[in-house]
């Protein structure tokens, strides 16, 4: 995924919105003029965030007891309003630890600003992004099927993508469907995308955490996740800011479930100062390079992935260890490294990469696999 001279120079222009597109067929099917609803020629084009709430069957009777009915982020584009006979693909993006639906749009990113920046731009495809909160009692479901927090990989994939394609104007096939994340969300996104290629054509995994099996658990970090013994102290504990024994507390919900251990119902590797060998094996069971041999044909099924982590991010090795796992499966996927931590740059990140790769690679009829020059310069390499 390493761009040329010229195609950083495309991007920082686009980026400021220095590039003039004209306005043209492009991938998703434009190219009879704006549409009724639409901006007038030069005008501004602004897209739309809506806020809804989508009921998860797969949430239901969580012994978490979280609240099944999920706060849910839609941006769409300018031209959704300006066409109303066109769809178009959608990219479900999910957010890191402690985040919330509003991580891309205020908290890390503005993401609205750059898909209103695209959205006129020749040969790509805008998109809708669907962002979904996963906050729960320990600030994070883990994207993982538990009876403690719910099945949150079956309402990503089921509920989700149900109620969005019956609801909005959508592109229905796989390919023009995408699975996006950072940290928490990167993990989720693939995860998800590994059992699922039947219905997400492209991955894109932002800073992907949770990659590598921990075998040998912190005694310190299990030692202060035993002290929580009540709900009341695991809501005390999630009111600390970043990370701390709550990340704990929810790795240990989402991939050690435990139905007769109230009132968190929840194991931890560690008791009393001794390993749990048993409960050990169901953490490395949900480590995506412990399964990824597996489900390497899936893998391939994909149209695309890309994959990009900051060189001074503490999860800069283990995303490295994705690359070389995906390479040695000879799987075919785009890597980046960047001059950044793990948050410092996402607003730039989401902005000029993520962006743009779908809008590139998302398949919009008439044209799904012949995008334009200025697309090929703008988007990073992943095939």
């Amino acid at each position: 995924m390493k761009l040329s001279g010229a195609s950083v120079a495309v991007i920082a222009a686009l980026a400021c919105g220095a590039v003039a597109f004209p306005q043209a067929q492009g991938r998703g099917g434009r190219g009879a003029g704006p549409g009724p609803g639409a901006p007038a020629a030069g005008g501004p084009r602004t897209g739309k965030v809506e806020k809804i709430t989508v009921h998860g069957k797969s949430l239901e009777g969580n012994l978490e007891g979280d609240s099944p009915d999920r706060d849910v982020l839609v941006y769409l584009p300018p031209s959704y309003e300006g066409d109303q006979n066109r769809r178009f693909p959608v990219v479900y993006l999910l957010h890191g630890y402690g985040g919330r639906e509003d991580t891309f749009t205020t908290r890390l990113a503005n993401l609205p600003e750059g898909g209103d920046r695209l959205d006129g731009a020749q040969g790509f495809s805008s998109a809708i992004y669907v962002m979904p909160s996963s906050y729960t009692l320990h600030k994070g479901s883990m994207y993982s099927d538990s009876v403690t927090t719910g099945n949150w990989e079956k309402f990503i994939a089921e509920d989700l993508v149900a109620y969005v394609d019956s609801h909005y104007r959508t592109l229905t096939a796989r390919l023009s469907r995408g699975l996006a994340g950072h940290s928490m969300g990167g993990y989720g996104a693939l995860k998800i995308g590994m059992k699922r290629p039947e219905l997400f054509g492209s991955l894109y995994l932002m800073s992907s955490c949770c990659l590598t099996a921990a075998r040998t658990p912190s005694a310190d970090a299990m030692k202060a996740a035993e002290a929580i013994k009540t709900r009341e102290q695991a809501e005390e504990a999630a009111k600390a800011p970043g990370f701390g024994v709550s990340t704990t507390l929810a790795e240990a919900a989402a991939w050690s479930p435990n139905p007769a251990n109230p009132p968190l119902f929840l194991d931890l590797p560690m008791k009393d100062g001794k390993v749990r060998p048993e409960i050990v094996a169901k953490w490395v069971a949900n480590a995506p390079l412990e399964m990824i041999d597996r489900y390497a044909d899936n893998l391939r099924k994909y149209y695309s992935i890309g994959i990009e982590v900051g060189s001074k991010d503490t999860l800069y090795k283990s995303n490295l260890e994705l690359h070389a796992a995906l390479t040695r499966l000879n799987i075919r996927h785009g890597f980046e490294e960047y001059d950044g931590d793990h948050t410092n740059r996402i607003k730039e990140r989401v902005d000029r990469n993520m962006l743009p790769f779908f809008a590139r690679y998302l398949a919009a009829p008439p044209n799904p696999t012949n995008p334009s020059p200025e697309a090929d310069l703008l988007a990073p390499a992943s095939r």
